[in-house]
């Protein structure tokens, strides 16, 4: 008795099943930059260059819009009290941070510095802020209206700098250190954190 027959197996020439690989794999890649950017900009190969531009609105303290290309900045490192969190109370110094960094900037161009992931989770820009020689993010922590967060991925001669600026702001007791309450909640740098800075988008 003879072998059943079997039609021949067609077969994929080798070109076409790496283009069809490849293209999978950047369907891939694109889904978990989508999900994921911060992965796509982590270290120093990938820094952004400097930009300068005018701020188009604040947000919060550590929020701000750009005026050209209306994109939202968050500032590296520092985390003011909440003030437009959806279903959030203001809390306190919350205003007084937002109405620091509307004096800060108003005095027209900023200079904007990367360093890092380029943007959080929703899509904003992380983002020293400078105006002149000083910078927003440490100033608002030396004043005692933002907490410095310690625990994400940039540079240590910065975490050193808030690190010194917190200190100073703890020690003469201004904005979040004067009230007891807020004193004796854990700093930034000693919690543990997946999250990308804020828990929401503001």
């Amino acid at each position: 008795m003879g072998r059943p027959f079997a039609f021949p197996r067609p077969r994929v020439p080798q070109r076409k099943r790496q283009a069809i690989l490849f293209a999978v794999l950047l369907s891939i890649l694109a889904a978990l930059q989508q999900w994921r950017p911060e992965l796509f900009h982590v270290g120093s190969h990938s820094r952004r260059p400097p930009e300068s531009g005018r701020i188009e609105r604040v947000v919060d303290g550590d929020t701000l819009i750009l005026a050209r290309s209306h994109e939202r900045v968050r500032l590296i490192g520092a985390n003011t009290p909440e003030t437009v969190k959806p279903d959030w109370p203001v809390e306190p110094w919350g205003p007084e941070a937002s109405e620091f960094t509307k004096r800060f900037v108003a005095a027209g161009e900023v200079r904007l510095e990367f360093d890092g992931p380029q943007r959080d989770k929703y899509s904003r820009l992380l983002a020293y802020v400078w105006v002149g020689e000083r910078m927003l993010n440490e100033e608002l922590i030396r004043a005692g209206l933002a907490r410095a967060e310690l625990n994400y991925p940039y540079s240590d001669a910065m975490k050193a700098r808030f690190r010194r600026a917190q200190a100073e702001a703890r020690a003469a007791r201004r904005g979040i250190w004067s009230d007891s309450r807020s004193s004796e909640k854990p700093s930034t740098d000693s919690r543990r954190s997946n999250r990308h800075y804020s828990s929401h988008s503001k």
